[in-house]
């Protein structure tokens, strides 16, 4: 299952643009990718992991702005189209199950 977070958080004072990097950071620490700027992707292997991390996501949400948690299974993760300068990238491959590092 995979789980990607999209967010849009207000950055016109000092003080949100570092909370807007801190749930960046955050997200970087639990393990996420970013797949763009404001959308951060990863790979879990069971619900429970999922639920885990979602509540850890919840405790560090900054004050303002918004956040959406949408959760894909594999096979619709594989079906992502994506384009790097009008060139389409080769389809998504979901890990094995039993990769390890």
């Amino acid at each position: 299952m995979w789980i990607i977070v999209m967010f849009d958080l207000p950055v016109m004072e000092k003080a949100e643009r570092k909370a807007a990097t801190d749930f960046r950071n955050a997200l970087l620490d639990l393990g996420f990718e970013m797949s763009q700027f404001s959308v951060y992707m990863r790979f879990f292997s069971s619900s429970k992991q999922i639920e885990t991390c979602c509540k850890k996501i919840e405790s560090g949400l900054p004050k303002g702005g918004k956040v959406n948690i949408l959760q894909l299974t594999d096979k619709q993760y594989e079906k992502i189209i994506s384009f790097q300068s009008k060139v389409k990238e080769p389809a998504k491959k979901s890990p094995d199950q039993f990769d390890l590092f």
